[in-house]
This record gives C-alpha cells, structure tokens and sequence, in this order.
C-alpha cells in the first residue's frame, strides 16, 4: 500500500518520517516542487531505518506524479508557510493555487485517494481541494482537530502535571482564532476537567490554544511542523488500517449543527472509506454560538476564494 504526501518542507517531511517510523504502510513517496529536496528526505528517511527498525520505502519525487500513481491516501502539505504578522487570510491567493494544481494531479494519477489538506488557510484550502478534486466530502478532509486538541491537552497536562496520554478531548470549528473548545467533553482518565482545574487557569489555556499556532511563529519565525505532521499521520493510519477512530477533522458540513456549505472542525469516525460518519454533539446554546461566530470567518474567507473565481 502507498501513501503520498505532497510537499517536502518540514511538515511533509515530518508526516512521511512518521509514516515510515510506524510502519503504517508498505511505500512513502514525498513530492516537492524544489529539485532534489523531496529525493534527499526521502533517502534520508530511508537511511535512518536500520537505526529505527522499519522497512517502509520512502521514495521522493521532484515534481513527477507518476510516482504517486496508486495512492491509498494523498497529504497535501505544499504552500508557503505562515509569517510573523501574516494572518492564515494572507495565504490565500498564493496557496489557493499551489492546492489547485497539486490536486488536479494527485486525481489524475490515484483517482480513488482519500486527500488530507495541511495547508493553510486549512478550512478553505480543503474547500478548494474538494473543489478540483470533485470527491464526495467523505474522501477530502482537512487535518486541524487533532493538532488543535494535542496542544489543548498538552497545556492541559502541563499544567495538571499529569500524562498527556490520560488526556481526551473535542475542539470544533475553524483552525485558528475561532475555534470552540468543548471543556464539557474534556476529561482525565474520565475524570471531567472541570474537577481538576480552575475556571480561570482552564480558559488561559483554552485562549494560548485558539493562538497556539501563532504563539510558535512568534517563537521561531515560521509554522510549527513536529505537531502538524504527526496529525495527518494520524488521520493516515485511522484510514489506512481501518482503526475507525474518532478524531475532530474539517469537513463540509451538509445540515449537521444547523451548518451548511461551510468546512468547519467536527468529530468524525475515520475509516477505510474516509469520514465514516459525522457526530452530532448536543451542544449548549453557548457552544452554539461559539460555532456560528467560527462559521461566519471561515464562510467570509470561502467567499473571498470564491471572489478570486
């Protein structure tokens, strides 16, 4: 079995050494535009397997797709990263483009892939992905909820000084700013977190979550890329092996929460054919709220790719 991930920067590069770490599949290929960049983390990746003890191939590709040719599953990475000062509205025209073109290729050469957007702006960019690609929305997603949730319960753990591991929880809406933390489905060891902490130190983390992302640019100058890769690896290895997870991922909700026409972060099962299945939670009126404010920046910024023609 294959899986492909598009873009060799540092998230790709992050996603395909995951892939082949946990041996989630039989072949990796990394596709870059840049000459040489995608053949030589692939070939390091695959050097570094005697050491880790796996045998996924890791094969890169510089801007040939006739080596994704029968894809299980697409990772779209590629676009320019996020700027110091640079909203994820900012990428649009650019990475709009670069998600357009990478698409019409991955369709053309493994028409039956299942396709995770990384890049950002991640809700629109998967709009524009299911644009080009025409799939039902079962088969396009975007990866935003797992990465968004592993910093939330990070922070969590941190500052419970308890594991992570113990550590579930649900975030929904767009990925960014607008984003809606559910701290009603937020447990440790099921142990509800509202038990364990204070109001006021649980909605300081919930804020440092809705900026985590920025809070790293800030940091080091660029996107985070440890975090987001091992996400859609994730996403990868709930499809590819059928685990039937439950994860948060963007997807067009079709009438689900009252929502239509709008990409937005919702708990999915994740199997062999994509979404499964989207869950309905019985949200508050206030989470409510919080969503429809999130659905009303991501539909704003669509309108914006939808402007562009």
């Amino acid at each position: 079995m294959k899986v492909t991930v598009v873009g060799a920067g540092n998230v790709g590069a992050t996603c395909a050494d995951v892939l082949a770490y946990r041996e989630v599949v039989n072949e990796v290929v990394l596709v870059d535009i840049k000459e040489g960049l995608a053949e030589g983390k692939a070939l390091d990746i695959w050097e570094k397997s005697p050491i880790n003890l796996y045998d996924t191939r890791t094969v890169g590709s510089t801007n040939d797709y006739s080596k994704t040719a029968g894809s299980s599953v697409v990772v779209i990475t590629s676009g320019i990263p996020r700027k110091p000062g640079m909203s994820r509205d900012d990428l649009i025209s650019t990475n709009a483009g670069i998600v357009k073109t990478v698409t019409e290729n991955v369709v053309s050469h493994s028409p039956d892939a299942i396709i995770i957007v990384v890049s950002n702006p991640l809700d629109v960019m998967t709009y524009q992905a299911h644009l080009t690609a025409g799939h039902d929305r079962t088969r396009v997603m975007g990866m935003a909820g797992i990465l968004d949730t592993a910093r939330y319960r990070s922070f969590l753990a941190e500052a419970l000084n308890v594991s992570p591991k113990d550590i579930q929880a649900v975030l929904m809406g767009g990925h960014g700013d607008t984003m809606v933390p559910l701290p009603r489905y937020t447990t440790v060891a099921g142990i509800p977190v509202t038990e364990l902490i204070d109001e006021e130190q649980l909605n300081a983390i919930i804020e440092r979550t809705k900026k985590g992302g920025g809070e790293l640019v800030q940091l080091m100058g660029t996107s985070a890329w440890y975090a987001p890769g091992s996400a859609a690896a994730q996403m990868v290895e709930s499809i590819v092996r059928d685990q039937r997870r439950i994860f948060p991922v963007c997807v067009e909700l079709q009438g689900e929460y009252g929502i239509d026409n709008t990409y937005l972060g919702a708990p999915v099962v994740l199997g062999k054919n994509g979404i499964e299945k989207i869950i309905e939670l019985d949200l508050t009126d206030q989470e409510k709220a919080l969503l429809e404010v999130s659905r009303g920046h991501v539909k704003d910024v669509m309108s914006v790719l939808d402007n562009m023609g």
